[in-house]
């Protein structure tokens, strides 16, 4: 590279990277391929529109790729094209919501997604997002006891509010999620079911963790946590009378972007068909494991696991623990500066700031895409104790 500034800036960065240990739950290593693909030439060109349908010329082989790019997704998760749709063209997971809100709810209409101090995202509805802004927010949390989801509560909840649209997906939620209980919910309050499937589609794919896609309306996902490719995101959904991912579709493209970044579509690609080989599914596989090892190492050393474990990659550790531990942000810092990646999180029944919540969200599959097993997240879970209570 001949800017040398630059080249420095890339080099100290994959210096970093290699030198800690990373628990960053929504961050992963992906393969030199998927760097091919997304330095490579389709960088250059402009391909405004759909496959088919372009604004530009010279889009034949920019075709070619996203429709590549689609077929492998939807082989991936075991989708029939004639019954299911993808867009592949969402910039990110925020947007692709955003979108999917767009196409489908009214403005001024009723989003009903987790709130983000017990688990979900900013885009379900949170106050500070476009889509608490532009649409009515109604959320739910978790049991108090359990700090699991209540689903008889959510079931109340959207018989009395009478949302558009239900969102079942998190952020920092560590249980499996019965989705089918969520799709009888939106069945009897008449609501579209949007699973956010970011976090966990990695595991989904390699057969770690349940399936949405038999209940689900619409299902979103990044590309770059489990599923181990670049930063973007998928838009699926189904094909049927009320032709929702026309309107989603349509909310995309030209609702909120212009042309669609085809290098990182190219590189999603590359992604899509590795996470659908054998070595995929015995990552996946592992990387439930390792997590179950870390928090139950965490929680014999004396740490409080949120919801008492994890069906994921995620576990959530509560290190404040009443002022008996430490907040998140002093644990985030202390690890940090021994080389261990965490970040800072809000627990459910949060008594303390989002700046400097209660606990850690900590995350398994960087790690494992590195060849961690689980006697290195014991380890691991010794040294976050050793740290923390220094």
């Amino acid at each position: 590279m001949k800017d040398k500034e630059v080249a420095k800036l890339v080099e100290q960065e994959e210096k970093r990277q290699k030198s800690v240990i990373n628990l960053i739950a929504s961050e992963n290593y992906v393969s030199q391929d998927v760097l091919d693909a997304l330095g490579s030439e389709f960088t250059n060109k402009y391909a405004e529109g759909y496959s088919g349908h372009r604004y530009y010329g010279g889009n034949e082989i920019s075709d070619k790729v996203e429709d590549l790019c689609q077929a492998r997704a939807l082989k991936l998760f075991k989708l029939s094209p004639s019954k299911w749709h993808v867009n592949v063209q969402a910039l990110s997971g925020s947007p692709a919501n955003l979108a999917v809100y767009l196409g489908l709810v009214p403005l001024g209409g009723t989003v009903m997604g987790m709130s983000l101090t017990e688990g979900g995202h900013l885009t379900h509805g949170h106050k500070v997002s476009a889509t608490g802004k532009f649409w009515r927010a109604v959320q739910y949390g978790v049991n108090s006891k359990t700090e699991q989801i209540d689903y008889e509560a959510v079931a109340k909840l959207a018989k009395k509010e009478k949302p558009n649209i239900i969102v079942a997906g998190f952020t920092a939620y560590p249980r499996v999620v019965d989705f089918k209980r969520f799709r009888k919910i939106t069945d009897l309050s008449g609501a579209y079911l949007m699973v956010d499937l970011s976090h966990t589609a990695g595991l989904v794919a390699g057969n770690a963790c349940p399936s949405p896609f038999p209940y689900a309306d619409v299902v979103t996902t990044t590309t770059h946590k489990t599923l181990r490719g670049p930063r973007s995101a998928l838009i699926f959904s189904r094909i049927d009378n009320r032709e929702l991912y026309k309107k989603i579709d349509k909310a995309v493209f030209p609702g909120l972007q212009g042309g669609p970044h085809l290098n990182q579509i190219a590189a999603v690609a590359v992604a899509l068909k590795e996470a659908g080989s054998p070595a995929f599914k015995k990552y996946a596989k592992q990387v439930v494991k390792n997590a179950q090892v870390l928090a139950g190492e965490l929680k014999r050393l004396g740490w409080r696991i949120v919801s008492g474990g994890t069906d994921t990659h995620l576990v959530l550790v509560d290190t404040w623990m009443d002022g008996k531990g430490v907040s998140g942000k002093e644990a985030s810092d202390k690890l940090e500066k021994a080389g261990i990646i965490v970040n800072k999180n809000t627990i459910p029944g949060e008594t303390r700031s989002p700046m400097d919540p209660s606990g850690l969200r900590l995350g398994t599959a960087a790690e494992t895409t590195r060849g961690k097993k689980e006697k290195d997240m014991k380890k691991i879970a010794q040294k976050i104790d050793e740290i923390l209570k220094k």
